[in-house]
């Protein structure tokens, strides 16, 4: 149970630099909120998915007013993945991609310079910078494509997406790795080092409408914000696959970029399926080399053979410390 009232101090962390790439979306704007108090936002990129980019990047914008970030650059990105017609979803974002709060119109304005081509000048720019990504990965791809050198520049991806388990959008692929595949398996093999939060870590990060009255209870802008979000996401969410709760997805992502203590992982190698008739859009998990390896001479010690499967390329969350998770949260959300 997440106690009510954590009085957790707010951790001071160094303010490193970070792009989020995203498609806001409820979680990704909740994200946003605990990612820019504690980060160096240097601009948000927006991808469509949860909506089209028209939508999603309206929706940065005004997210940007509520927390009174208006020097934060967003930048519009790709309005269509690499091959595959777009999918969005409304069922659970409604017709806005932000359907709840009611909001109007931004008075900030989009930036004209594209995703790709701002993630690319960015990361030239700054040398290392990490990104916090919470979409389909097409504009990190795209900028990838036009200067790969970037990928030296970029520290690391702290990423929600894929699986070690089972998907939600097939019954083998999550999401936002479905709505891309191909711009996903460019960059899980680009060598700059993943984060992974997929549907297997973030389903811990589950929130019912009992556990959201807090928000009320600390009663700013901000917090009353976040509670008309999660009040439609959680009924949303009931009223598509009949679950009384909704999780927080994309906010694992952006927790994890704050306090690396949060999530424990394991490395293992990832690879995006592209060709398979079931299992297009799943990332496939490699676990064979944690069956108890000697790191020494790369032996198996069950077996003394050679250590099956390739090296690994990212680190795949496992376990979400529930309570401090929420501590953080709420904390934040109440600091503004």
């Amino acid at each position: 149970m997440v106690p009510q009232h954590a009085n957790i101090e707010i951790k001071e962390h160094g303010m490193r630099k970070f792009i989020i790439d995203c498609d806001p979306g409820h979680d990704d704007a909740i994200a946003i909120i605990l990612a820019a108090k504690h980060l160096d936002i240097l601009g948000i990129t927006t991808v469509a998915g949860n909506q089209t980019i028209e939508k999603v990047t309206t929706n940065a914008l005004k997210i940007l007013e509520v927390l009174q970030l208006p020097h934060i650059p967003v930048h519009p990105g790709s309005n269509n993945p690499w091959i595959q017609k777009l999918e969005i979803a409304p069922q659970f974002h409604g017709t806005t991609g932000l359907d709840g709060p009611v909001l109007p119109a931004p008075a900030i304005q989009p930036q004209k310079t594209c995703a790709a081509q701002f993630i690319a000048e960015t990361v030239k720019k700054h040398k290392r910078i990490s990104i916090i990504a919470t979409g389909a990965l097409t504009n990190l791809a795209t900028a990838l494509q036009l200067e790969p050198s970037i990928s030296n520049g970029i520290e690391e991806i702290f990423m929600m997406g894929g699986s070690a388990t089972f998907g939600n959008w097939t019954p083998a692929a999550e999401f936002n790795i479905y709505v891309d595949p191909e711009a996903a398996h460019k960059v899980f093999n680009s060598g700059i080092p993943i984060k992974m939060c997929g549907l297997n870590l973030t389903r811990q990060s589950y929130v019912s409408r009992k556990d959201i009255e807090i928000l009320r209870e600390i009663n700013n802008k901000v917090s009353l914000f976040c509670y008309d979000l999660l009040d439609f996401f959680i009924g949303s969410t009931q009223k598509s696959v009949n679950l009384p709760g909704g999780n927080l997805h994309d906010v694992c992502a952006a927790a994890w970029a704050v306090d690396k203590t949060l999530i424990k992982s394991m490395d293992m190698h990832v690879q995006i399926e592209l060709n398979g008739k079931y299992t297009r859009g799943m990332a496939v998990c490699d676990h064979r080399h944690l069956r108890g390896t000697d790191p020494e001479n790369d032996l198996d010690h069950q077996t003394s053979m050679p250590r099956r499967g390739q090296a690994p390329n990212c680190a795949v969350g496992l376990e979400l410390d529930v309570e401090a998770f929420f501590s953080l949260l709420y904390d934040t959300i109440r600091s503004y």
